[in-house]
Parts: structure tokens; C-alpha cells; sequence
């Protein structure tokens, strides 16, 4: 199952949280697209050819034929389609302009009819290979994951797809069909969800019973109807996680906040509160300044690399109950430092 060790980075985070506006020119009642391109990306390990929830039917089949509903309610607006699959990566339709016929042919085209023994599921290397397909997309790109979250092998797929927020910024959002039938799988999938206000989730036995569902997600996913051009607020998220205790910025997160500094230098005219906070243990008190102290560890870095301090507020939270304090990883995810635009 998954693999939830971290790595040798730490994945100490940060949530780096700032609007990026567009316009698109849009007349009353068209379909305007809100992304240039769309990758249907495919889990295709092992544990997709199981069973899924005493349903009788395999995952991977259940997939399939969601994604030919999937694709048959997807119009065609000039966006390109492509269709990819981890575990193993293999292009099934390379990008090109969406056709409905060309998508569904390579969904088609899917083997769901192979053998589960020594088939892992490396779904963090499948994101660092999407990367090399991200790299030649111009535009928006929705990459539509579909899968059960079961990853155990290979590099930490949420910090995967964290660095390719942080790459692309904007330019890239990732939702997540589920089709998760463990705790470790939902947790992945929820984490990654997590990583961007962007996200889209979905449940693929509820697209295909419901076609109301569908058209929502299809909706919500690649276009919208407007009158006007239609600003859209997205938010990037970063990690930055403390050790217990803790509110010194170790160098195993330079690299993260790297990334968040280059985000704001992008940014000038924008300010951000910088927010701390603690995992449960301790009392009130002490919780409040230990979060307050990650706050200034972390905008006192920020600044010592050049953003202005009066565009950066910091402020102790105290205790989260984000995740869950009962357990050690949810302690570890509640301590840490969210940064806000204002």
C-alpha cells in the first residue's frame, strides 16, 4: 500500500496562497474553455486490476467506461486532449487538438485485462514523468487523474505534485477521480486535492451513476458560461512542516521556500499574512508562541532573501485541527506555516 515515508527533504512545508486573475472574452450563453489543454492521466497498477468494494468488477474497468462517459460529455472548444497512464507511463493519444472520436479511441485502447502479481504502483515517478509532457503544453493544463491512491514504490507523489505546482504555478491543476478503497488511498488522494484550491474532486462510481454529477464536473472542470470575461481566483499551496517542538527553518526546506520566494517576487504588489500553527500537544499558551515563532522563522527568511517586510504579516494560530492529533502524521501535517494573500 502507500508509502508515506518521508523523504529526505523532509517535505517540511509551506501553503503559499496568492491569486492569480485572467480574463477570457466570453459572449452570453457559449461555452468559453477555462484550460488549453487536458491530460486524462490513468492509474494502471496492479491494485487498479482488483476488485472494487465487493463490487464485482474490476477498478480498472470501472474506470474505462467512465472515462468513455467522461468523454463523450467533454465538447470540443479547441482545447488539445491527451491520454497518459502510470504504472506503467505509456502515451495512449499524444497531445493534439480534443476529438472526441481520437480521445475515446485511445481510451478504447486501454489493456484492462492484465495480471495484478509484481505490478506496484510508482504513481509519484508517473508525475515526475507527466512532467516532461507538462514542459511542452502551452496554456492551462488539467491533468484528470483517475485512481485508487495506493502508491508503494517510488517518490512521494504529493510531494510530486506539489513541485509541479510550484514549476508551473497556475498553469497546471491536478483533479482527482477517486476510486479509493482504503484509508491510505483516500488519504493520498485527499492530500493531493488539498494542494490547490483549483482542484476539482470526484467520485468516478458517482460520474457514471449520475449524469447531473458528470455534467457538473465537466462544467467545472473545462469551461464557463458567461456573459463577461470571468476573473478566476485560484490558490497555490505549499508545505512547510515543522519537527515537534520546533520553529527553526532547517535547510531541507530552502528549496520549498525558494519556490514561494519566487512566487512573490512575481507577485510585487500583493501582501501576505504568514500563518503558524501547532499540532495539539502542549498547552494553549505555549502552542499560541510556538506558532507564532514559525511565523517569523519563516518571514524573517523571506525577507532576509529580499521580499519587503511590510508585505508580510506574521501571526501565531496556535493549535490546528486540520488534521487529525491523534495520530503522528497528523500531528506532523498540523505543524506547519501557511502563507495568505491578503
Amino acid at each position: 500500500m502507500v508509502n508515506m515515508k518521508r523523504s529526505g527533504l523532509g517535505i517540511c512545508l509551506v501553503v503559499l496562497a496568492l491569486m492569480m486573475a485572467f480574463s477570457t472574452a466570453a459572449f452570453a450563453g457559449k461555452k468559453v474553455p477555462k484550460v488549453d489543454n487536458f491530460i486524462l492521466f490513468v492509474d494502471h497498477s496492479g491494485s487498479m486490476a482488483q476488485k472494487y468494494m465487493g463490487s464485482g468488477a474490476k477498478k480498472i474497468d470501472l474506470a474505462k467506461g467512465m472515462m468513455g462517459k467522461l468523454n463523450d460529455a467533454i465538447p470540443e472548444l479547441g482545447y488539445s486532449g491527451a491520454v497518459y497512464t502510470f504504472a506503467p507511463f505509456a502515451g495512449y493519444a499524444q497531445p493534439a487538438p480534443y476529438s472526441t472520436a481520437e480521445v475515446g479511441q485511445a481510451i478504447n485502447g486501454l489493456d484492462t485485462d492484465y495480471e495484478v502479481f509484481m505490478r506496484r504502483t510508482p504513481m509519484g515517478n508517473g508525475l515526475i514523468d507527466l512532467d516532461s509532457v507538462l514542459a511542452g503544453l502551452d496554456g492551462k493544463t488539467a491533468v484528470i487523474m483517475v485512481t485508487d491512491g495506493a502508491s508503494n514504490i517510488g517518490a512521494d507523489p504529493v510531494a510530486q505534485a506539489q513541485a509541479l505546482y510550484a514549476k508551473y504555478g497556475g498553469k497546471v491543476c491536478f483533479h482527482v477521480i477517486s476510486y479509493a478503497d482504503t484509508e491510505k488511498g483516500r488519504m493520498i488522494i485527499d492530500e493531493i486535492r488539498a494542494l490547490n484550491s483549483c482542484s476539482v474532486p470526484a467520485d468516478g462510481e458517482a460520474l457514471m451513476a449520475d449524469a447531473a454529477v458528470m455534467d457538473k464536473f465537466v462544467e467545472d472542470v473545462f469551461f464557463t458560461e458567461a456573459a463577461e470575461p470571468q476573473p478566476v481566483d485560484e490558490t497555490i499551496v505549499f508545505r512547510l512542516n515543522f519537527d515537534f517542538d520546533k520553529s527553526n527553518i532547517k535547510e531541507d526546506m530552502v528549496p520549498i521556500l525558494e519556490q514561494a520566494l519566487i512566487l512573490l517576487q512575481e507577485k510585487p504588489d500583493m501582501d501576505y499574512v504568514v500563518e503558524g500553527w501547532t499540532d495539539s500537544i502542549g498547552t494553549d499558551a505555549y502552542n499560541m508562541g510556538l506558532s507564532k515563532r514559525r511565523a517569523d522563522s519563516v518571514t524573517q527568511w523571506l525577507t532576509g532573501n529580499g521580499i519587503n517586510s511590510s508585505r508580510l504579516e506574521p501571526v501565531g494560530k496556535g493549535e490546528s485541527v486540520k488534521f487529525d492529533n491523534s495520530t503522528d502524521e497528523g500531528r506532523y501535517q498540523n505543524r506547519r506555516v501557511e502563507i495568505r494573500s491578503k
